[in-house]
């Protein structure tokens, strides 16, 4: 069972076919063409699990996917590494996308859906191992996004960037967000 999270106007929800993806445009084509033409391709066939920010119940006014990956023991930072089995790959959880429609930036939703998807894989680590979210930044300003909320770089892949589950556990210790049904 989902967790349906609200904040101010928002609930973030499974993407549904009830969700009208056709006025979607956060301005990057790529995303715009995901969520209208693939996701819900990749929710049926389990290749990742698609969330949106919803204020209607219908309108989406941002996304986010989360899928399951592996990561290179060898990619992560030394003082990461270290503290990890020997295994030459260890689990994690790829947020694969997150964007937000132009028509509503300005309202915190983009940090409000990277919360709750740092949520929902730390949740899920609890049951699926997942040593860190992993995140391609797409650009300067993704990469400034992701680095406000302590995300660090691959050592040799710069754009690609993590966050360690044990800083996410810290993070939630602090407070959680409170479901909704």
């Amino acid at each position: 069972m989902y967790r349906f999270r609200t904040h101010n106007e928002f609930t973030i929800e499974p993407l549904a076919k009830k969700h009208d993806r056709a006025d979607f445009s956060c301005g990057i084509e790529a995303l715009d063409n995901y969520l209208k033409k693939q996701a819900s391709q990749d929710v049926a066939r389990h290749v990742a699990a698609c969330f949106v920010a919803t204020s209607d119940g219908k309108t989406v006014a941002g996304f986010y996917t989360l899928s399951q990956y592996s990561v290179d023991l060898g990619e992560l930072p030394e003082a990461v590494s270290k503290k990890l089995p020997k295994y030459s790959q260890v689990p994690a959880t790829l947020l694969g996308r997150l964007a937000v429609s132009s028509h509503f930036r300005g309202k915190k939703l983009g940090e409000f859906i990277l919360i709750d998807a740092l949520d929902r894989s730390w949740q899920q680590s609890k049951q699926i191992a997942s040593t860190a979210v992993i995140v391609d930044a797409k650009s300067e300003v993704a990469r400034t996004f992701y680095e406000h909320f302590n995300f660090l770089s691959l050592p040799n892949t710069p754009n690609r960037l993590f966050l360690p589950m044990r800083t996410i556990e810290k993070l939630f210790g602090r407070f959680t967000l409170a479901p909704q049904s």
